[in-house]
């Protein structure tokens, strides 16, 4: 297991990491992992947008399921049998906007020992993961932009990707709000803040390239929102 992990996940991303670094100018290790994210969401880019428009059709469907809750409030055993049945009907899975985060969850792991890697030093025992066509560095500067070493914990790095996920969050949640103020709504309002307390929590903790990961790939989810909610 431990070998499929780090020959299909570690060592592509590793390859990766270091390619892009040998060739981009000034060798910015920060450029280097946002371009690595650019490239990991460019090929996940199907199941986003498939994420993306699952949501957006649930949204669509928020009136007619306040409809069902509203004629079935005493009955929730109808009321969870008429909302599946309109599932089905409109041809939406309810979950399926969280199978693209379960698979991508086991690169953001290979990514977390990708960055660690580099905690120390580069050793020639992790070189040797290069492939015969990367050609090895000589020494891996891990600063972004020269004032960040991104290997280590950086508040600022943290508080921004928080800042990105709550407007993401904010997205999503002003499209699927409804009127009153039932659970449902207390429940998106109290998401709307907890995700991103949550997100700067766990990256103040983790190598801050966690962290810029994690807002370059926020920033491409809300720009891929904008594009699929602006469209009737």
């Amino acid at each position: 297991m431990i070998s499929f992990f780090n020959t299909i996940l570690y060592q592509p991303l590793f390859n990766a990491l270091i390619f892009f670094y040998n060739y981009i100018p000034l060798q910015d290790f920060g450029i280097a992992v946002i371009l690595l994210t650019v490239i990991i969401k460019l090929i996940f880019y199907p199941l986003g947008v498939k994420a993306i428009r699952s949501q957006k059709a649930l949204s669509d469907l928020q009136p007619k399921l306040k409809e069902i809750q509203e004629k079935y409030k005493d009955d929730k055993e109808k009321q969870g049998k008429e909302m599946m049945e309109l599932y089905k009907k409109e041809k939406i899975n309810p979950f399926s906007g969280c199978l693209p985060m379960l698979i991508q969850l086991p690169v953001l792991i290979a990514l977390f020992w990708v960055f660690r890697t580099f905690e120390g030093g580069v050793t020639a025992e992790e070189l040797s993961n290069l492939y015969s066509f990367i050609p090895t560095p000589e020494v891996v500067n891990t600063m972004f932009l020269g004032l960040i070493d991104l290997i280590k914990p950086n508040i600022v790095i943290a508080v921004l990707a928080g800042l990105g996920q709550f407007f993401q969050t904010r997205m999503t949640t002003k499209r699927t709000k409804t009127k009153g103020k039932d659970f449902q709504n207390q429940m998106q309002k109290q998401m709307q803040y907890f995700f991103p307390i949550f997100t700067v929590i766990i990256l103040f903790r983790l190598p801050s390239a966690i962290g810029l990961y994690w807002l370059t790939t926020t920033i491409f989810t809300i720009i891929q929102q904008y594009f699929i909610f602006r469209k009737k």
